[in-house]
């Protein structure tokens, strides 16, 4: 059996990778956002509450991220249905 994508999870593979894409540079210009707070001395708690989004935001390229390897993983048809749960078991172990 060849590892070629089928054109579905590739075209699913590419809308992952721009929802990852478009959270990162959201993180981005929030990170460059706080950076400006900073040297402007704005409010300690305006500032936290700026690193709380940012951090929601990369937390959630993080979880799209994590899927698509899941989804790897369970697509991996020379695998049997064991190894493809043990693989998922080590990706949270290891990732999260």
């Amino acid at each position: 059996m060849d590892n070629q994508a089928t054109p579905v999870a590739t075209a699913e593979l590419q809308h992952q990778q721009q929802a990852m894409l478009k959270r990162l540079a959201r993180v981005e210009g929030q990170v460059r956002g706080i950076q400006a707070m900073i040297k402007r001395g704005d409010d300690c708690e305006a500032i936290a509450q700026q690193f709380s989004a940012a951090r929601s935001a990369l937390d959630k390229a993080y979880r799209l991220m994590l899927t698509c390897l899941l989804e790897e993983a369970l697509n991996d048809h020379e695998q049997d249905t064991g190894e493809a749960l043990e693989r998922v078991r080590a990706i949270f172990t290891k990732y999260t």
